[in-house]
């Protein structure tokens, strides 16, 4: 039976009814699959983190480094929103970490670690110190710092600005996720935040980037054709901060 016009109008009407319905049903699967991972991964951001526990043995007591998240297991707790993370090191330290197997610049850092260098934050305890040297660990920067370690372990500000500062890097409403080269510094830092009022069940010492072997490891160090040792710096979100530009606290 030959077609008429009006059989071959109602089937390309058909077709393009058949064809509309296909694209929305593929669409609405696009649309739910994208919205579902979403979701998971919001619940995967979301999820609370171990409460912070510290290490066994030396890495606990001498370090303050934490048993539940640390350079071993870093790479779980990684990309969530509720969570800053920050890298304790300068580009260029002044103290000779090479003496115990590190390195006085920064070689490296974890993807999605900003870099805040701990030695401008304060000062270094007697106690430090004295260890330091049983490391043959000597040269550890006496600079200008935000703020002034007393003996007694508590801290008075050097800079009008010194608690706004801190506040910004250290966000008291997020997870704080800390490392270093080899866990001092990070685990200064968590003992200087929760002395200045931060919530110390919310604060990690992840220990170690010196001994970290993970799969998000940013290197800076490189060697050239000509066999020189460079560092790539530009690829850090380094917060150096400028004491020229602050206001000193006025002495009674």
């Amino acid at each position: 039976m030959k077609k008429t016009k009006k059989d071959k109008k109602a089937f390309k009407e058909l077709l393009s009814v058949i064809l509309a319905v296909v694209i929305c049903v593929a669409v609405g699967f696009l649309i739910g699959f994208f919205i579902n991972n979403d979701l998971n991964r919001n619940n995967n951001t979301l999820a609370p983190l171990p409460k912070p526990e510290l290490a066994d043995g030396i890495r606990g007591e001498k370090f303050y480094i934490d048993k539940n998240i640390n350079e071993t297991t870093i790479d779980n707790y990684l990309d969530r929103e509720d969570t800053v993370y920050r890298m304790m090191l300068m580009l260029e330290d002044t103290a000779s970490w090479e003496n115990k197997g590190g390195s006085r610049y920064l070689t490296g850092f974890l993807r999605g670690f900003e870099v805040v260098p701990y030695p401008y934050l304060s000062g270094f305890s007697e106690e430090y110190r004295e260890i330091k040297k049983t490391e043959n660990v000597d040269g550890l920067y006496e600079g200008e710092t935000l703020f002034k370690l007393h003996s007694d372990g508590s801290y008075t500000a050097n800079y009008e600005e010194s608690m706004d500062i801190l506040e910004y890097l250290f966000p008291k409403d997020k997870n704080i996720i800390l490392m270093c080269g080899g866990g001092g510094y990070a685990g200064i830092t968590k003992q200087m935040l929760v002395a200045l009022g931060w919530d110390e069940n919310k604060i990690y010492n992840a220990g170690a980037y010196w001994s970290y072997e993970g799969n998000n490891d940013i290197k800076t160090e490189r060697k050239t054709s000509d066999g020189r040792t460079v560092y790539d710096f530009w690829k850090v979100a380094y917060h150096n901060i400028d004491f020229s530009k602050l206001t000193k606290v006025k002495s009674e």
